[in-house]
């Protein structure tokens, strides 16, 4: 028997069409830090929160080593758990064990979830980046990650993008596995809409709330309508 790759059986964009949709809580907001963070990022954390329902936070910092990492989640990760919102170490498990972050995000060449989950022990949350694949999420899925992550499916200046699903993937997923899914890349609330109408669970955001004309507030605020349940 020919073993084929989910990037050579093309997905019927109609798939989560022909079943009956259980229940499923209203799509979340997942906001991402810009990749730095000068003195005054808590306060424009701050701000975000103050605009409306953010379901984690992400910590993704590039180009500063782990101590500054380290210095500069202190402030966010208080002021995450003032705020009851899940702070989220990007890229290492050894630096969520040590911050005691509520979670750690893993790209396919970060590490092992399997691995990651014997560091951190069975509380702390596990996201695996599974790109544009049903293979990759369902692999993450039986390591026991605590959800995967699609995308990207628009473009972006965070990273350079090689992989641009279609979002009949979420449906997809949610129609046949229990386990969280995350959209991330390019989102803004423009364009959210058909992310949340396939299935997803969390929208990753980065840029379109940091780079909000009118502040992270109003950028966190405009997802509002967008991802209410109808």
């Amino acid at each position: 028997m020919t073993d084929f790759t989910d990037e050579e059986l093309a997905l019927d964009p109609h798939f989560a069409d022909q079943f009956e949709q259980g229940f499923r809580p209203a799509c979340q907001l997942y906001l991402i830090s810009p990749p730095s963070a000068d003195a005054d990022f808590t306060d424009r954390l701050r701000a975000a929160f103050d605009g409306g329902d953010v379901a984690a936070f992400q910590l993704r910092l590039k180009g500063v080593d782990e101590e500054a990492v380290a210095r500069a989640a202190e402030p966010l990760q208080k002021l995450c758990a003032e705020r009851n919102v899940a702070f989220i170490i990007n890229d290492s498990a050894a630096l969520a064990k040590r911050l005691g972050a509520d979670g750690v995000h893993l790209g396919q060449g970060d590490g092992d979830p399997v691995e990651a989950r014997k560091l951190l022990g069975p509380k702390v949350q596990i996201g695996v980046t599974c790109h544009d694949s049903r293979h990759l999420a369902m692999e993450a899925g039986e390591a026991g990650a605590d959800y995967v992550a699609f995308g990207a499916f628009y473009p972006t200046t965070t990273k350079d993008v090689v992989h641009r699903p279609d979002p009949s993937i979420l449906g997809w997923w949610t129609t046949l596995f229990e386990l969280p899914c995350v959209a991330i890349g390019g989102i803004t609330a423009d364009n959210a809409a058909p992310l949340v109408a396939a299935g997803a669970d969390f929208l990753a955001v980065s840029g379109a709330v940091w780079n909000h004309p009118d502040g992270p507030g109003a950028g966190v605020a405009a997802f509002a309508k967008v991802m209410a349940k109808p």
